[in-house]
């Protein structure tokens, strides 16, 4: 069940105490040559920006559906692609928080994410956006109310995204994230406020 908080409970960033093999993520990337579906809000982007579920709305097989992370829907199911990737599965067993969309997430080389906000998306509210970059470059600028967010492969990020973000890809090849969207559970708070001492004595 989802924990709704007071706000602010956290820093609009948190760099959770977990790290993923950086390998084994652009191994499973690579096995899954993913057909990757353009973004739903054409408006909010510049460029490419697409991706590829791996879980997805139950019963949903229109791929702008698939990929859409509808605030109303609260039953998630694997999509088949999960299974052919076997460590993109144990990330997830490793998040002791219930499941809800799960995508692969690309933003093209020179492209841009427009600044907006995803209104729900935040621990406050009771759910949370994890970001596990996989292929990400030093020339790639994340903005979290206008401050930079540097997330390295294999990193495990939780960003407040009901408030203002945008990015810019200025790299030569394409940013991949592995994006999770969780209710908010006690596991998740713990993690956080783990993570919130550990960056604050950095």
């Amino acid at each position: 069940m989802a924990t709704k908080l007071r706000q602010p409970a956290f820093p609009d960033r948190v760099q959770l105490p977990l790290r993923f093999d950086a390998a084994l993520l652009e191994r499973d990337l690579k096995a899954l040559e993913p057909e990757w579906i353009a973004h739903f809000v054409p408006q909010n982007y510049e460029g490419e920006w697409a991706a590829f579920p791996l879980r997805a709305p139950a019963g949903e097989t229109h791929p702008i559906r698939m990929i859409s992370a509808n605030p109303g829907v609260t039953e998630f199911v694997d999509t088949p692609a999960l299974a052919r990737t076997p460590y993109f599965r144990e990330v997830l067993d490793s998040l002791k928080c219930p499941l809800l969309s799960v995508r692969l997430m690309r933003l093209g080389a020179g492209s841009v994410i427009k600044e907006h906000r995803d209104d729900t998306l935040s621990v406050e509210e009771g759910q949370a956006r994890l970001h596990v970059p996989i292929v990400t470059d030093a020339a790639v600028e994340f903005m979290l109310n206008h401050r930079a967010v540097t997330m390295e492969s294999g990193t495990l990020w939780y960003l407040r995204l009901s408030d203002p973000h945008s990015a810019v890809n200025r790299s030569s090849r394409d940013r991949i994230h592995l994006v999770i969207d969780v209710d908010a559970n006690d596991w998740l708070l713990e993690r956080l406020a783990e993570g919130q001492a550990i960056n604050a004595s950095a």
